[in-house]
Formats: C-alpha cells, structure tokens, sequence
C-alpha cells in the first residue's frame, strides 16, 4: 500500500532544489510516498470536473476534520463556529500573531513570545517578521532525552505574552505526555499567557507513546487555539490546506480578519478534496506510513550504535524527524552538514536553524534503501 516514489525531476524542493542536486537528500520535512490512494483518486475526480475556480470550504470538511480528531485522538466539541480555514500553519501562525496584537489595547511593546528551543526554525521566522520578541525556554537533556527546565519555564512565562507550543515537538521528537501538557496550561493559565498550539506533526507517535491534544487539556479555558493539517501526516503539503481551531468568539472573529489581511484566506480546491479524503478514508494508509517510519527509526538507531557510536541518538518518541547528536565528531553542525553533502552527497539540516548547536535532523520519511544507503555514506564520511 505504502509507495516510494524516485522524486527527482518533479521540481519538488527537496530532491531538485540547487543545494540538493545529486544528493541523497534527508532534509526537508516532506516525505517521498506516493499519496494514499483514495486521495489520489478523490483528487482526479476533481481535475475532471475541469474548472478550478474559486472554492468555499464545505460542510464536508469540518465533519472530516471533526470525526477524525473526535475518533482518534478523542478531541471533541470542533466544528464550523470554531474552526478556521487558511493554507498552511506557518501563515496560521503569523495571523494568530497578529490577531493578539490587534486585540491589545494599551501596551505598546512587541508582542513577547514564549518557546522551547531548540524549535522550528520558521517560528523564528514568524515571530521576527510579525515584530514580536522572542523568549526562548531552553530544553535540558535528561535521562537521555529532552526535558521542560520547569522553573526556567515559569520564570520566563512571567516575561512573555504568548506561549507558542510544538506538539509533538519538532525537532527533538518529544511527544509530549499529558502531565507535562497540564502543567505548561496551568504556568501559562496563572501566568494569563494565551497559548497557541502547532500540532501538525500530531499523528506521528512512537510505540508506547500517544500524542495528546491540548485542546483537551485546556478544555475549560478559551485563551488558546490550535493549528493543524493533514499536509505533514498525509504528505499534501503542497496542496495548501490547514486549520486553526478558536474556541474564543472574538479571538476567531479577529483571527479571520488577519487572515484576510494577509490574503491567506483563499484555499485550493483539490487542498479541500484532499483533506476530506485523508481523514475520511485513508487512515489504514497512515497506519503503515508510521509503521515505515518508526522501522526507519530503529534501523539508524541500531546502526549509530554498532557502527557509528561517536552519534548519539536520544530517545525519541514520535514524528519523522531524528535529532542526532555529532558533537564527538567536533565539527560544528553547519560544517559537518556542509562537509558530508560535499563529500558524500547527503543532505541534513544543521542545528543552527532550530536555535541549538551540535546536532544534525535526519527525515526518516523515505524508503529503507534510501536512508540504508545515506548512512553507509555517513558511515564512510566519518571513517
């Protein structure tokens, strides 16, 4: 059911851009399946409609997205009052942003904005580029695996104005359970912090680990929301489709004016299709892509461990990405990366785009032999 494809020569970013010509490329957060199939199909019904005009958001796809949380995730309570349209959560970011700046009333300092680095490099990018100001809580590695420096947390929600959550939390992997989500509501509900949650990555959960939304979490409280897509989980990313989920009447009012203001509002019709599809009828297909995923995850695991121990992987718990420690290599991750596509022809993304330093991300959506053969290069680039 899972289909590799060779994406070369289709102008995706991440196999034909110019930096990734000729390489092995593990980068970009996309991945290298074929779509499941009902989507496909549900999509060529579409283009033979033949007129690509305008579209409405239908009924249709908030029932979709609706059941689809309500039934997996037991997230319930979404439907057309609450939720919001636009083309991708980076710009659902930036609207939100703007919405809470809109709102304010008497101050008039930069809208301060709370994360854990190492984050999301287009969080940085959103926050500089709305003009807000940047509070970075630093995760700490504990016991093998990032943890939330708590008190650092707290000190830090006393300096900000929003919180701006990962969860599951890219690039570290952390899926974060549901005793750390309540306590990160209850420092930002004291702390009257409004928290806006990125869930995007919300369907990849390792083995004995299981993605929890904040929306019920905070089900009491209406100063958050939540952005999601099936665009990362269904690999459509490039069919422009996400949602934001606004319990506050005036925060949604005020979010879908940014949204206009910024002309993000306007979405692609086969983005509509597509989501219907996914969530409706392709869940046995995203069942086998985290059964792909999480066997691509074991297998670099167990080879940094036999054959390349000086790269320590720490524990991960869910999404696609891998967060590998090379600072016994002593080269800085941007020279390491820039080093091993020169040499080697594999493509990774250095740790200084995330905010942290010392670590490279590895995709891991790909096919066995794709990811086998970018690690025998590793191997032989470090040998």
């Amino acid at each position: 059911m899972l289909e590799y494809i060779d994406r070369r020569g289709s102008d995706c970013y991440k196999w034909d851009s110019e930096q990734a010509q000729g390489t092995l490329p593990l980068w970009i957060a996309d991945m290298d399946f074929a779509a499941a199939k009902p989507i496909r199909e549900a999509m060529r019904r579409r283009l033979e409609h033949g007129v690509f005009g305008y579209s409405i958001v239908p009924q249709a796809n908030y029932d979709a997205v609706a059941h689809w949380f309500e039934r997996r995730h037991g997230w319930k309570g979404i439907n057309r009052d609450n939720l919001l349209y636009t083309t991708a959560v980076v710009p659902a970011i930036s609207a939100v942003f703007k919405a809470l700046e809109l709102l304010r009333t008497s101050d008039s300092q930069p809208l301060r904005v709370l994360t854990f680095t190492p984050a999301y490099n287009c969080f940085f990018s959103c926050i500089e580029n709305m003009g807000c100001e940047l509070v970075p809580s630093p995760l700490v590695l504990q016991n093998n695996r990032f943890e939330i420096n708590w008190s650092d947390l707290e000190a830090k929600a006393k300096q900000a104005d929003v919180f701006l959550l990962c969860n599951p939390h890219n690039p570290t992997g952390r899926v974060w359970s549901r005793e750390e989500l309540e306590r990160m509501a209850d420092i930002m509900r004291r702390e009257h912090l409004f928290v806006l949650s990125d869930e995007i990555h919300c369907e990849f959960a390792f083995p004995g680990h299981e993605y929890t939304p904040f929306a019920t979490i905070a089900i009491n409280d209406t100063d958050f929301c939540v952005c999601t897509s099936a665009s990362k989980a269904f690999n459509i990313a490039g069919l422009l489709c996400a949602n934001i989920f606004v319990p506050n009447k005036d925060l949604f009012a005020q979010i879908n004016h940014a949204l206009e203001v910024h002309e993000v509002n306007g979405l692609n019709p086969f983005g509509l299709v597509a989501q219907v599809a996914a969530y409706n009828e392709s869940e046995a297909w995203l069942d086998e892509l985290n059964r792909q995923v999480y066997a691509n995850f074991c297998y670099l695991r167990d080879f940094l461990h036999e054959r390349l121990p000086m790269l320590l992987l720490h524990e991960t718990e869910g999404t696609y990405l891998a967060w590998v420690n090379i600072e016994a290599t002593k080269m800085p991750a941007e020279v390491f990366c820039e080093h091993l596509a020169k040499e080697q022809q594999v493509l990774l993304n250095p740790s200084k785009m995330y905010g942290g330093k010392g670590y490279v991300r590895i995709n891991l959506a790909t096919s066995h032999e794709v990811l086998a053969e970018a690690l025998e290069r590793l191997f032989r680039f470090l040998s």
